[in-house]
């Protein structure tokens, strides 16, 4: 019998897709938080991991190949469309009109400093109109650190964001305004035809996607894996319909996340888009960019043509700066604030890249020219993030009357974070505590806790316990889990009369634990969750299927608290919050805190860590705003309020928790595939310290 000869293929190499691909997850996973750890941005690892993979170095990756270059331009396109998925609609609609004042301020400035920058390296007129093309648009590098660092709703970063797609697209028409000089084609009614084709595909886009993408998802429902293949099918066709106008694709994919914006809210289907974007795709991109840096071309241009490369990048950073001023001036914004929306417009990436590139191609601008549009690139790509990072990290909201407005929603009674929709009940409520049970002895400490609070609310406590379904009612299996848990809630029942406190038991059949919490809570209009910690949520099935938890957490209409008691709650004397910033959520955290105190009889520290680096003056101004909003909300168990300077947040928490009876931790409501995102910090001190533990987390507002 003879075996057949069998082809596995032709041998691997570093040409492969295959490799290529692999090559990539490696960089992605590895190299942004070794640079996170070096105190950089985990951008700038990816950029550099190109430098380094790309022909100027290992060669392994090699940008012209079709994968890379598809991987690259899905991962802008991707990049540009999550920023768009990002924005507060309601909050970009009210700015819309300084976006484009700023984009234009932008965009004139940029145009004034390329002609001044063309006409004193001796170019005409056209060629100095096309380095305005160059200058002005800019691409957003920094937007995943700003989203990291939490102050996407701080309104100078929507004006930025929204300014930029002005931009991008003054500075394209620039570059097609340029081109058909250069060519003896241009005309005032071909550049009235391009504006008049670029409003018509916009509109298209905001107002046709947003009327499918409502009417589609109203028909499937809960297909949330076909609702995330229209959303993908919408993102590139707004694409490729950007060709037909001639404009880049980014500028489509901007659009067409405005206009599902509204119909995915901020569901599962969002979720899994964004989360494909961030760990895939727009890592992928900014590995591209460092790919295309030719270093001995840049050396070259910084020796044979310094002159040329100071002068491009000089003209750059300076006109940038200078709209971003007029901005800052006219819009009476913060020093901080218009740094860090100085830093977000200076990686000059996509879009000018893409107007080099065509210049080039056509002989508008020479290969000197060119090389100090890549060395711009480099500067740019890498000294954004890092300038967005350090002013963006400044960017917390202060204690003014907008913040201190929002003390409003920091009472018990408003914590149902009742929207637009119906309510379920219009008679006055009391002070309702959902308390899922699931041990009633192990869970004794957690029922004491939530009857406290319900008595000092003059509120209710409803207990409630899961019994999994079954296909058949009359299952006995199922008859006798019912029984169970019925004496469980009761137990539960009993402990709250010891306070005179009423109590609602449940009993109810759902297919998970999750559903059955968080619809109960939501039937009974319930202000707080309060459960128990499940010592199992770092397992393997916890890390593929997520926990009982995560799931709570991101599905429950009310604020969820997740606690982990190490001992009596009449033992708990001392409570230790820290603050990161002045968002309203994080001081949602600090109310809830007065709350506990409240009930237990204790006293709360509140503490701020900032890097050691931070002046004096701003962790002083820091406390005096906490202070302002502590003694505008009347937290008379507030007691003391520090302010420490150090390198390591964690362990600056672990070695004072050491001296507190409890730690109350805020958590972030979003998953990634890991689950729950909290940060580095939080899991650190769940794992480490040896007091009781809060995990406070609140929806989505």
């Amino acid at each position: 019998m003879v075996l057949a000869a069998v082809d596995h293929g032709a041998p691997l190499s570093f040409d492969s897709p295959f490799i290529s691909l692999t090559v990539l997850l490696l960089v992605v996973l590895v190299l942004p938080p070794l640079f996170e750890r070096l105190k950089l941005p985990g951008l700038v690892g990816l950029l550099f991991a190109g430098i380094i993979l790309g022909k100027s170095g290992l060669a392994i990756l090699d940008p012209e190949t079709e994968t890379m270059a598809l991987l690259a331009e899905i991962g802008k396109i991707y990049l540009m469309f999550v920023i768009a998925l990002e924005i507060d609609l309601a909050r970009f609609h009210k700015t819309r009109n300084r976006s484009l004042g700023f984009g234009l301020f932008i965009f004139v400035s940029s145009l004034a400093a390329g002609l001044l920058v063309g006409r004193l390296l001796g170019f005409d007129w056209n060629t100095a109109l096309l380095m305005g093309a160059i200058f002005a648009p800019h691409t957003l590098l920094g937007y995943p650190i700003v989203n990291r660092l939490g102050v996407m709703g701080n309104e100078a970063i929507t004006v930025t964001i929204g300014a930029t797609i002005f931009t991008d697209i003054l500075g394209l028409l620039l570059l097609a305004i340029s081109v058909s000089i250069h060519a003896g084609e241009f005309s005032v009614f071909s550049l009235v035809a391009q504006v008049l084709a670029l409003a018509i595909y916009a509109a298209t886009v905001l107002f046709g996607l947003d009327w499918a993408g409502k009417f589609y998802f109203r028909r499937t429902g809960d297909e949330q894996g076909n609702q995330f293949v229209f959303v993908l099918l919408a993102v590139f066709l707004a694409a490729a319909g950007a060709q037909l106008v001639n404009v880049e694709r980014i500028v489509g994919a901007f659009l067409a996340g405005l206009a599902v914006n509204d119909v995915l809210g901020e569901g599962p289907v969002k979720e899994k888009v964004e989360f494909v974007g961030s760990v895939l795709f727009i890592p992928f991109f900014f590995v591209h960019v460092g790919l295309l840096v030719d270093l001995p071309v840049f050396v070259s241009s910084l020796t044979t043509s310094l002159g040329i490369t100071l002068a491009i990048l000089g003209g750059v950073v300076i006109s940038k700066f200078l709209g971003t001023y007029l901005a800052k001036w006219l819009y009476r914004y913060s020093w901080n604030e218009a740094l860090t929306m100085w830093s977000l417009c200076l990686p000059h990436v996509a879009a000018p890249l893409a107007a080099a590139i065509v210049a080039r191609e056509v002989g508008l601008i020479n290969e000197a020219i060119f090389n100090a549009v890549i060395v711009l690139m480099l500067v740019t790509a890498i000294a954004g993030p890092i300038a967005t990072r350090a002013f963006g990290s400044q960017l917390a909201v202060s204690a003014s009357a907008n913040t201190l407005n929002d003390t409003d929603l920091l009472h018990p009674e408003s914590w149902g974070y009742q929207n637009d929709e119906p309510q379920l009940c219009h008679l006055p409520r009391s002070f309702t505590i959902v308390v899922p049970i699931f041990n009633p002895r192990a869970d004794q400490h957690l029922i004491e806790t939530a009857v406290l609070l319900a008595h000092h609310e003059a509120g209710q406590v409803v207990p409630l316990a899961i019994s999994r379904s079954y296909a058949h009612m009359d299952d006995p299996i199922l008859v006798d889990d019912l029984q169970k848990r019925q004496l469980m809630v009761q137990e539960a029942s009993d402990i709250s009369q010891t306070l005179s406190v009423r109590a609602t038991p449940i009993v109810r059949i759902a297919d998970d634990e999750a559903t059955g919490i968080s619809h109960t809570a939501r039937e009974q209009n319930a202000n707080q969750v309060v459960m128990g910690w499940n010592e199992d949520n770092t397992g393997v099935r916890a890390r593929l299927f997520g926990t009982t938890l995560e799931s709570v957490f991101w599905s429950s209409h009310c604020p969820v608290a997740v606690m982990r008691l190490q001992t009596e709650p009449t033992d708990i004397h001392r409570i230790l919050v820290p603050v990161r910033d002045l968002m309203p959520k994080t001081i949602h955290t600090v109310r809830f805190a007065q709350l506990f105190a409240d009930a237990h009889h204790a006293s709360v520290t509140l503490v701020h860590v900032c890097d050691r680096r931070t002046p004096k003056s701003r962790m002083d101004a820091f406390k005096q705003d906490l202070e302002a909003i502590v003694a505008h909300d009347k937290l008379q168990t507030v007691d003391r309020i520090k302010t420490i300077a150090h390198d390591s947040v964690a362990q600056t928490l672990l070695r004072l928790g050491e001296n507190f009876d409890l730690v109350i931790l805020r958590s972030m409501r979003r998953r990634t595939a890991g689950g729950l995102m909290v940060s580095d910090v939080t899991t650190k001190l769940i794992r480490e310290l040896a007091c009781s533990i809060v995990l406070f987390g609140e929806p989505h507002m």
